[in-house]
């Protein structure tokens, strides 16, 4: 094992210690039917449309994908599963854990460190873009990067999180391998706002359209997604057209997100610049 393998599996038992758990790979089918079991108590799905079934669990392990669980107190509080893919990457299909404890991101280093051992130069995952935390998470603190924006990408879902939404997703790459890129500093044009979240662009009761031209564009997020769903689920809607069309677009014109702000906006650059006449 390389000096820098061995630096990444002591940052991962760091992470899993502050957190107050144990990561470690998952196996059998008792253990993966515990870890359906947390997926199934984090996202509540209907029978039929699980993340990941244990069937699958047990063809990836099979196959050298990964599994791995963060235990505390003999209690799985969090899961991940991944299958290895082209081009030295895995990507992480799933991952659940309890919120606001540390646990994801202890799996993520643990991850890391599995990925670094075994050769893998990148994982992917994809994300709800209208989802706050966890473009932060991925973005600030992991300092992964989002390749594509994937509209309706699982079609309809019929899970309590993504019910009667259409599940647009970022496709997102980790590169495992040094420092992420900082992001840049003002002037920024504007891409969506709104009026209860401090705008960047004249208020509005909803998602407002604004100008996203500029050397970076901001594309702001609504402040809580799931609870407006719940709701609200024409102003969900609303925040989803609207982040698919600036975000979406801008990143289909070749830009490049570079990061999030603390405001929970998007900062996109390198995009086309068309200035107007």
């Amino acid at each position: 094992m390389t000096a820098e393998v061995t630096a990444e599996w002591w940052a991962a038992r760091e992470a899993a210690d502050r957190a107050g758990v144990t990561v470690r790979e998952l196996s059998g089918i008792g253990e993966f039917q515990r870890a359906y079991q947390l997926f199934d108590d984090i996202w509540h799905f209907s029978p039929g449309d699980p993340p990941v079934p244990v069937e699958l669990m047990i063809t990836f392990a099979h196959a050298g994908g990964y599994l791995a669980g963060a235990f505390q107190h003999g209690e799985l509080v969090g899961a991940s599963v991944g299958f290895r893919a082209a081009e030295r990457t895995l990507h992480s299909h799933v991952t659940g854990a309890r919120v606001g404890r540390g646990i994801g991101y202890a799996i993520k280093l643990h991850q890391r460190a599995w990925c670094l051992e075994r050769g893998l130069d990148r994982i992917s995952w994809t994300f709800d873009p209208l989802v706050r935390r966890n473009a932060r998470f991925n973005l600030v603190k992991l300092g992964a990067r989002p390749a594509a924006y994937l509209e309706s990408f699982y079609g309809a879902l019929d899970d309590a999180i993504n019910r009667g939404d259409e599940p647009d997703r970022l496709m997102t790459v980790w590169e495992l391998a040094g420092p992420p890129a900082a992001p840049p500093g003002p002037p920024y044009a504007v891409g969506v706002a709104a009026r209860d979240e401090r705008p960047v662009i004249g208020p509005a009761d909803g998602p407002a359209d604004g100008p996203a031209d500029g050397p970076a564009v901001l594309v702001a997020t609504p402040r809580d997604i799931e609870t407006l769903r719940r709701d609200d689920p024409g102003a969900g809607k609303a925040w989803r057209l609207a982040v698919r069309e600036v975000l979406g677009g801008l990143m289909a014109r070749g830009g490049r997100v570079a990061g999030f702000t603390d405001d929970g906006a998007y900062i996109v650059v390198d995009q086309v610049f068309h200035s107007g006449s």
